[in-house]
């Protein structure tokens, strides 16, 4: 897996790209069918919300079973990020966000780096979020939200909410939001099961509350330059790896749950 000339031009310009069919159905049926037993095993990476008690995010999952243990080193993952970032990078962060149906909340509006840096003292908006869908993402069951080209700007005012949703976030407050959206508009990032979804630490993103009937799940690996690993070790493990081996890409040509992690 290549990402062409257009395509890299295309995630300087705007922050983000939409990779359709990079994984197949079955992989992303394969994949969600494991959430249900992880959901349920009650590790601390799995953080639920506050009213319905639903799984929000699980985290830490490549150390919880085999088969997202070969996603976090699939070629059409890695060979991309190591395109766009030429230089060794370790797996900084990995989890499933799920908005369930009716009651999946709100992420607010937030970038990645702003996280990432006053928790963690990554010094560098290096880190590239890497996301595989495994629902068919719509327009009305909860999808992310771009402000293109709000990565060229850089870093943000911030502030942490810890009261909107049971996760806390560093977040762009609503002037800021609404100037950068009036400058650029905003995406909805859609696609089937199986798209491959990359963007970058500065982009400016949330999602809304899932009201649909159905169900939408979003695999995501961070990867970051080793050069720009963490200074500081506030969060758990499950919230940002510690281990700074270099990803290396698998070799054995299987298709995700054709052979054993």
């Amino acid at each position: 897996m290549k990402l062409s000339t257009a395509e890299l031009r295309r995630l300087e310009r705007q922050g983000f790209l939409i990779l359709p069919d990079l994984f197949s159905e079955a992989e992303a049926d394969a994949l969600a069918a494991r959430l249900p037993a992880l959901f349920a095993d009650g590790h601390p990476g799995n953080i639920v919300e506050r009213a319905s008690g639903a799984v929000r995010t699980a985290m830490g999952l490549h150390l919880r079973d085999d088969l997202y243990a070969r996603l976090v080193r699939d070629p059409r993952l890695i060979a991309p990020a190591r395109q766009i970032r030429p230089e060794p990078l370790y797996v900084q962060q990995v989890k499933v966000n799920v908005k369930a149906a009716f009651s999946g909340e709100v992420w607010q509006w937030h970038y990645d780096f702003a996280t990432h840096h006053a928790e963690d003292g990554v010094p560098r908006p290096l880190a590239l979020n890497l996301h595989v869908f495994l629902d068919d993402v719509t327009d009305v069951n909860g999808p992310l939200y771009f402000i293109p080209g709000s990565h060229a700007y850089g870093s943000h005012e911030t502030r942490l909410d810890t009261e909107t949703t049971s996760y806390p976030l560093w977040v762009v407050d609503e002037p800021l939001v609404r100037d950068l959206a009036d400058a650029h508009g905003i995406v909805a990032a859609t696609g089937g099961k199986g798209t491959v979804l990359v963007f970058v630490d500065t982009l400016v993103h949330g999602s809304p509350v899932n009201m649909s009937p159905w169900d939408r799940a979003i695999f995501s690996l961070i990867v970051n330059p080793v050069s720009n690993a963490y200074r500081e070790t506030n969060r758990p493990d499950h919230k940002h790896h510690r281990d700074l081996t270099p990803i290396e890409p698998l070799t054995d040509g299987g298709r995700l749950g054709t052979r054993a992690a």
